[in-house]
């Protein structure tokens, strides 16, 4: 098991994995279609997007964390 203290490198990783392989997906196919070659542009569209992703989530994470700290409101105490 990883310690918790890598939890938010951990979550970054996967977040960025995931929503980068996404996109780059969805991008990929409205270019280039479904057809041949589509997995390999995929892929290779996601391995420019994802070195790219991973540092962006580390550093975007906490800003948004603070920010909706301070849009939703607190439960009222019971």
């Amino acid at each position: 098991m990883i310690p918790a203290r890598f939890a938010p490198l951990l979550s970054g990783f996967l977040m960025s994995l995931m929503m980068s392989s996404i996109v780059s997906g969805i991008s990929t196919l409205r270019i280039s279609g479904a057809g041949e070659g589509f997995i390999s542009a995929w892929i290779a569209a996601w391995a420019y997007s994802w070195p790219v992703a991973f540092p962006v989530v580390l550093v975007v994470a906490p800003l948004v964390r603070r920010i909706v700290a301070k849009a939703v409101r607190k439960p009222d105490p019971v």
